[in-house]
């Protein structure tokens, strides 16, 4: 064993070929690939849909902000459970354009919505929020900053973090393990709770829901272009610092190969078919920005390669290539400073 991984390991990398990959599948026509791939990850989430499960939302009102209100919502994502979640409307008569806001992980789990949303009605989680916009966004509250812009905000808490949690480091094994031993999936639960939060969202009269798109960082950044490749409620999606090709992550060192946080995004037996940009693809040919951080030492610069290169590789193949936004950033590591912000909300503007 050598970095938590059998000597063996090399052997079952190179059986992983991905077969259902755009490229290497046998079927040539687009819209049949992406139905088969789209499938084949709806499948190993080994959670059933839940779109016959009402949302019955309740909203309760908040102060309000700078050019825009705020509300605490609580809805049903799935029929065992009610989410709380915070909703950001500009000020004007609409509808607006609308951002489904997905949290970061980043083993802290006292708050969750709040890492991007400011919250305005607990005093204790606002200087835990404060801190981390410090440390991973400038300063800023990034579902705010959309607000002011003119855009409609949701942010909901996965489960395990904020109203939903808190959970400690050491328990996400053990929450995993007991969703495999009951049939299910923390990740799928949490891909079908995104996919499920997407439709809320463009559902809400306020919201033109032709205007829809997902963002998020690090973890957020995962759910962001996974939801887009779930979910057809989402026009576009942005993704900062979560994107690789797994072979290429799966090296002594890596954060994954510690089991835990990375449960959240584990889907068994999936890669024996789809790479991590393979299941991305399916939302081509929407527009989709993935920014990464050439000093992220989560994210190896070659995981990085040969993932930009396979997603070039599907908006190509449908002529949609200008709609692909790839960028390494040469002197950061796995933040979302400001200026990578302002790029993002001008791109946002331009393809909404």
């Amino acid at each position: 064993m050598g970095g938590n991984l059998p000597d063996f390991c090399p052997a079952l990398k190179s059986e992983l070929n991905f077969p259902l990959a755009w490229g290497t599948s046998p079927i040539r026509d687009f819209t049949s690939w992406r139905r088969a791939a789209r499938r084949a990850v709806e499948e190993h989430l080994l959670v059933p849909r839940q779109d016959g499960t009402p949302y019955a939302p309740e909203f309760t009102g908040g102060p309000q902000g700078e050019g825009y209100t705020r509300e605490l919502v609580t809805l049903s994502l799935t029929r065992h459970e009610r989410v709380r979640g915070a909703l950001l409307t500009p000020h004007g008569p609409g509808p607006f354009p609308a951002v489904l806001l997905l949290h970061d992980h980043g083993a802290r789990f006292d708050i969750g919505k709040e890492k991007l949303v400011r919250p305005w009605c607990d005093d204790t989680r606002l200087a835990s929020a404060q801190a981390w916009a410090d440390r991973y966004f400038s300063g800023r509250f990034v579902g705010d900053e959309l607000a002011r812009r003119g855009y409609v905000v949701l942010c909901l808490d996965a489960l395990g973090w904020g109203d939903r949690g808190p959970l400690s480091y050491d328990q996400q094994q053990a929450l995993a393990s007991n969703f495999y031993n009951l049939g299910s999936s923390l990740a799928g639960l949490m891909a079908r709770e995104d996919a499920r939060a997407a439709g809320f969202l463009a559902g809400l009269d306020r919201v033109d829901a032709r205007r829809v798109a997902a963002l998020g960082f690090s973890m957020g950044a995962y759910r962001a272009w996974q939801t887009a490749a779930l979910s057809d409620d989402i026009a576009a999606a942005a993704s900062i610092c979560w994107m690789t090709g797994l072979k290429e992550m799966m090296v002594p060192g890596n954060n994954t190969l510690r089991g835990q946080s990375s449960y959240y995004m584990v889907h068994p037996g999936l890669p024996r078919f789809l790479d991590i940009p393979d299941v991305a693809g399916i939302a081509a040919p929407r527009p989709m920005l993935f920014f990464n951080g050439a000093l992220d030492t989560l994210f190896p610069a070659d995981g990085v390669r040969v993932a930009y290169d396979k997603l070039r590789a599907v908006w190509r193949s449908c002529r949609a290539e200008e709609r692909l936004r790839l960028k390494t950033w040469p002197e950061l590591g796995h933040v979302f400073t400001h200026r990578m912000q302002d790029e993002v909300f001008a791109w946002l503007d331009a393809v909404l």
